[in-house]
């Protein structure tokens, strides 16, 4: 079963691939035939500038990466050398390894005339929808430049109603989709996404990032109100000890000592009870577990800061597997994974939300899943009642500061500040009051 609004990083390649075909569609272009020197990267009144290039001297032709194709063949079609390659590799080491061009990406050759028809003077590739690499072949020459497309900020406030689960909400309203990914990283401590109902709601405040007229993601969520269970739980950016955080209506953390959830998973295929009937073993039998419902592969992290006590495979069953030892006596495990992420050892201190391992059917399984485990001490206890201990709150010294942003982006979510007002009071005031508020720490 595939998690709705979940993409394939080919999937994602392909769409970052037309969008930047689509952008360079809508690009106007205004001559610069008649300009009066030879430097073409100065983008002057009349000139006609793509990546830094006067383009108009040029033919461009425009391409995607294919599979298991490499930058040397790409060259190799426009007429570079081998030697010309091999120069461009060593020139290129420090700046971005010609290795690193991935299948799916887009690239454009810039081709000038000469009496044996065209030759190449520029070849761009995209690393994404914003970065790209200029390769150059001029005057018997190579160079190796990066650059980066203006992007524009546009503060967006939105508002959507659940009726399913959340990428269905955000799909709806034709939302960016990787708000939904920010939202859960936002509330992932605080709010089980698989356990949203008809009925729940959001409100959020974002600044969304445009080339041109072109949506290319999501910069920083700025204040956010989500209704579960008929409970408003806000979010409020606040800057304490230097790091820019999420903090609840009375300033308690958003951030709690363990994460809903340690893998992004399909669905609960069995829970936490002391007499489940064993799909393999056809016999009742305590599982003092949850089991997640993944594809394989799929990445599993560590739900809360400690120390890595045992690693390797569980000849009870549950084959690959990992135990942590957190603070207040906290202990989780991780069952039937196919592999652990590197570096990964007995001993090692992890933080909240780091990789350890990947979802298997390693043991007794029937499916890739992953069985995770809680025990208080020596007692195992179910992970989705989890006592959830809060991080440190807003501090003394910094309520004040606190509660002037708070009250306004609330009464932003709430509509209270029209447009005119919402710039200085949201971006001067988190950015300038919170930072006043770091300096006197």
């Amino acid at each position: 079963m595939k998690r709705p609004g979940i993409f394939t990083i080919k999937s994602a390649r392909r769409l970052a691939a037309a969008a930047i075909m689509t952008l360079l569609a809508m690009i106007p272009f205004t001559s610069c035939r008649n300009r009066t020197d030879n430097n073409s990267e100065k983008g002057e009144e009349g000139q006609n500038m793509l990546y830094g290039i006067c383009i108009d001297d040029y033919t461009a032709e425009q391409g995607t990466v294919g599979n298991g194709q490499t930058l040397g063949s790409i060259l190799n079609r426009y007429g570079v050398s081998a030697a010309a390659v091999d120069r461009l590799d060593r020139a290129a080491r420090d700046i971005f390894p010609l290795r690193k061009i991935r299948a799916g990406n887009a690239y454009t050759a810039f081709l000038a005339p000469d009496s044996a028809g065209l030759h190449l003077d520029y070849l761009v590739y995209e690393q994404s929808v914003t970065d790209y690499v200029v390769f150059g072949f001029r005057n018997d020459s190579v160079t190796v430049t990066t650059g980066q497309r203006p992007v524009t900020l546009r503060r967006m406030k939105r508002t959507a109603q659940i009726e399913s689960s959340l990428w269905y909400a955000i799909m709806k309203e034709g939302l960016p989709y990787s708000l939904a990914a920010e939202l859960e990283e936002v509330y992932q401590w605080t709010v089980d996404f698989f356990s949203v109902q008809k009925g729940d709601a959001f409100t959020v405040i974002y600044d969304e990032k445009f080339i041109d007229t072109l949506p290319v993601g999501i910069d920083r969520i700025w204040g956010a109100k989500f209704t579960h269970a008929g409970k408003d739980i806000y979010a409020i950016p606040f800057i304490q000890d230097g790091r820019l955080r999420y903090w609840e209506y009375d300033g308690g953390s958003l951030r709690k000592q363990m994460l809903k959830a340690p893998l992004k998973f399909t669905r609960i295929s069995s829970k936490f009870s002391n007499a489940r009937y064993h799909p393999v073993l056809k016999r009742y039998r305590p599982h003092h577990g949850v089991d997640y419902a993944a594809p394989k592969g799929t990445p599993v992290h560590a739900v809360a800061d400690g120390i890595v006590v045992n690693k390797g495979w569980d000849s009870k069953g549950g084959g690959n597997y990992i135990k942590i030892k957190h603070p207040n006596n906290m202990t989780t495990g991780y069952l039937h994974l196919s592999g652990f992420a590197k570096g990964l050892a007995q001993g090692k201190h992890v933080s909240q939300g780091e990789l350890i391992g990947y979802v298997g059917s390693t043991g007794v399984s029937t499916g890739p899943h992953l069985d995770f485990r809680v025990w208080k001490g020596s007692t195992p206890i179910d992970p989705l009642k989890i006592p959830q201990e809060p991080a440190e709150p807003i501090s003394k010294a910094n309520r004040a500061a606190f509660e002037s942003v708070r009250d306004r982006i609330v009464a932003e979510l709430e509509g209270d500040i029209d447009d005119s007002q919402r710039v200085t009071q949201l971006d001067s005031v988190i950015v300038a009051t919170a930072t006043d508020a770091t300096e006197r720490q």
